[in-house]
């Protein structure tokens, strides 16, 4: 147990991953706050862990800067409830991060369940890229193929290296930046959260580094990506919506 290091699990639904999440993060950290939208049953918590319940849903940001206001240590781990760390995953993130003074978020390597590799370092969006992803024209244009360097598929670094941006669904956080940036936007319902975090510590010098040595298995179930008509594609499309009005300067990115 790190007593530098809080943990936050964030959780919109009952799911039958989250007490395996609780069990492999709930040794790691020093602080444990479950974020839940819904009433659900959990199994027995850890003397260092509570529950926060919503009185009504909210986004994953929201609830997100909910733990952090619940939780104390300069570092904060957030995670999906579709997580699962090894046992060394928070030390490795730690101790790569304490090292690098600028050093806002970082991320580990993530894998799905089978053990094959995520590609969950990317490049921020650009125009053309992202109506590719999220219309019909993905169907066609394959954006797993044409768009390698977006997803960086030619890049599974063995060594610790820069990121754009990483996806949000384990990063470890640092406090100081995150007061600084002001935590995640709660505007983002679901979606482009992590993106924006991620520009914004960009844009104020702050680094975002992915360490390999650290591994999360992710069940990532990417509902968004098989179907163009859901509720979850509404948040995405406002998701992205709103990162353009707030970074107008990325409609430049063709």
């Amino acid at each position: 147990m790190s007593a530098a290091v809080a943990g936050v699990i964030v959780t919109h639904e009952p799911t039958a991953d989250l007490p395996l999440a609780i069990r492999s993060l709930a040794p790691q950290v020093s602080e444990l706050i479950v974020v839940a939208n819904l009433p659900i049953e959990l199994p027995a918590l850890p003397d260092h862990a509570r529950v926060i319940w919503n009185e009504s849903p909210c986004g994953f940001a929201s609830n997100a800067n909910r733990g952090l206001a619940a939780t104390n240590a300069p570092w904060i781990v957030v995670a999906n409830p579709d997580t699962l760390p090894s046992p060394d995953a928070v030390a490795s993130l730690l101790d790569f991060a304490e090292s690098r003074p600028r050093c806002a978020i970082a991320g580990p390597e993530l894998r799905s369940p089978d053990g094959a590799w995520q590609s969950s370092r990317r490049r921020f969006p650009t125009v053309s890229g992202t109506i590719v992803r999220r219309t019909p024209l993905r169907k066609l244009l394959n954006p797993h193929e044409r768009q390698r360097a977006h997803y960086l598929l030619d890049e599974q670094p063995t060594a610790p290296a820069t990121a754009d941006w990483m996806l949000g669904a384990f990063l470890m956080l640092r406090r100081s930046a995150m007061k600084e940036l002001g935590g995640f936007d709660g505007g983002y319902r679901l979606y482009g959260e992590d993106i924006d975090l991620c520009y914004r510590a960009m844009r104020a010098g702050w680094e975002r580094w992915l360490v390999p040595q650290a591994i999360v298995a992710h069940r990532h179930a990417a509902a968004s990506d098989r179907t163009f008509w859901s509720r979850r594609t509404i948040w995405h499309w406002r998701g992205i919506l709103r990162f353009v009005r707030k970074h107008p300067e990325r409609l430049r990115a063709l």
